[in-house]
């Protein structure tokens, strides 16, 4: 199972993956020039990272993550995230039309959740999931 993440992801990182992470930490450094935008930015770096080898990874709900992450998402959601799902989406059906791209498709899809609500959310290795106690 590891070997065939590990297979996808090189795939993936040639195919699209690169060029995503890429688009995202531009984004990031964009973001960090106002001190105002600078956890956008941080979202950003870390959705470039998420972009890079998504394949054994998944988000999952930040424990006690609360009203000031609803905010941020709200803002995030009009200023940028509708782009990146709608640009995630059309990645997915190009990737879609050969088979060796459907899993690649499936991981671009993966990434809407991350694109639509950044804040309050984290990425962990498939499988693991965090207590509500732990931090």
């Amino acid at each position: 199972m590891a070997l065939l993440r590990f297979v996808l992801n090189v795939i993936w990182l040639f195919v699209a993956g690169f060029w995503l992470a890429v688009g995202y930490a531009f984004a990031g450094l964009i973001c960090c020039i106002l001190i105002v935008t600078i956890p956008f930015g941080v979202a950003s770096f870390r959705m470039a990272n998420y972009a890079l080898w998504p394949f054994g990874r998944e988000l999952v709900r930040r424990p006690g993550a609360g009203t000031g992450s609803t905010v941020a998402n709200v803002i995030w959601v009009i200023v940028a995230g509708w782009w990146l799902v709608l640009g995630h989406i059309v990645t997915a059906f190009g990737l879609a039309i050969t088979i060796i791209g459907i899993p690649m498709a499936w991981a671009s899809l993966k990434m809407i959740p991350v694109a639509l609500a950044p804040f309050g959310n984290e990425i962990v290795a498939s499988g693991e999931r965090r207590s509500v106690w732990q931090f």
